[in-house]
């Protein structure tokens, strides 16, 4: 059963992220091959591959860390061209790595605000004081909107559980792109393997929190082993296999079988046009 709702109403016919014919070089390899891709508002899109299908340097490209050799790239149908993942999360767009990015001594509240501290009023804010109360105040709030319980604002990340990590990471994300307390969310966040590691409740927390944010507008692009992650949260899948684009097709009725033989390669391509009759192979 398809989960998305965003995407699916009037007047959001214009993906959040677009690109098209998307091609990564190195000297003479082809690590990307007319990649054509997207995600509307509200939707999940899981990209799979095997180990060296092109996965990582795909959202490479997406985050502004590689820019591409050839192809467009559209953000809410207007086109940019990143040269700095800054670039990338000035459009909007949230990437979450594997090693999540978090201040390990440093308390939840202020992992969730780093970057974007608030200040306190006066003097004390002018020369650079942070407003701590405000920011843990902001943060639950946050959470809240987001349907987060995780433990209290003050407790350092370094004492928390992968799975604790992996929601404050995503909920950081999820505040970046939305904008404080903005019931309307245009941005768009890639993750990267988001349960690698996690035991199966906080897996299940993690792909609670994912379809959370997509309910409330923001287009995930999903990168994972994880087929299970992609069947729970997941609207749609992107399959590639040695640089190309294999599949594309909705997770509603998509044949395991199938998936998996695009992932190894034993099946072929849903885009490859069929031979012309009389030809010889």
């Amino acid at each position: 059963m398809s989960h998305m709702a965003a995407s699916g109403t009037p007047g959001l016919a214009t993906p959040a992220l677009e690109l098209a014919g998307i091609e990564m070089h190195y000297g003479f390899v082809r690590a990307l091959d007319g990649i054509d891709i997207h995600v509307m508002p509200g939707e999940v899109v899981g990209l799979l591959g095997d180990n060296g299908a092109g996965k990582s340097t795909l959202l490479k490209v997406m985050s502004g860390a590689h820019k591409p050799s050839h192809g467009t790239i559209r953000v809410r149908g207007e086109e940019h061209t990143f040269h700095a993942p800054s670039d990338a999360a000035e459009a909007g767009i949230q990437m979450v790595y594997q090693d999540l990015s978090l201040v390990e001594p440093q308390d939840i509240a202020i992992n969730l605000n780093l970057g974007q501290e608030q200040l306190r009023k006066g003097p004390l804010g002018w020369i650079g004081f942070v407003d701590r109360k405000a920011m843990r105040r902001s943060s639950e709030r946050e959470l809240d909107r987001l349907g987060v319980r995780t433990a209290p604002m003050t407790r350092p990340v370094e004492m928390l559980s992968g799975g604790q990590r992996q929601v404050v990471a995503l909920a950081r994300s999820a505040i970046r792109v939305t904008g404080p307390e903005d019931g309307a969310a245009q941005g768009i966040l890639l993750l990267d393997e988001p349960t690698a590691a996690l035991g199966y409740e906080q897996t299940k927390n993690v792909e609670g929190l994912i379809r959370r944010m997509a309910d409330q507008g923001i287009a995930i692009v999903v990168v994972t082993h994880d087929l299970p992650l992609c069947y729970e949260v997941a609207d749609r899948l992107v399959i590639l296999n040695r640089g190309k684009k294999v599949a594309d097709l909705p997770v509603a009725g998509a044949d395991r079988d199938h998936v998996v033989g695009w992932i190894t390669g034993s099946r072929a391509s849903m885009f490859e046009a069929p031979r012309a009759a009389g030809t010889v192979a």
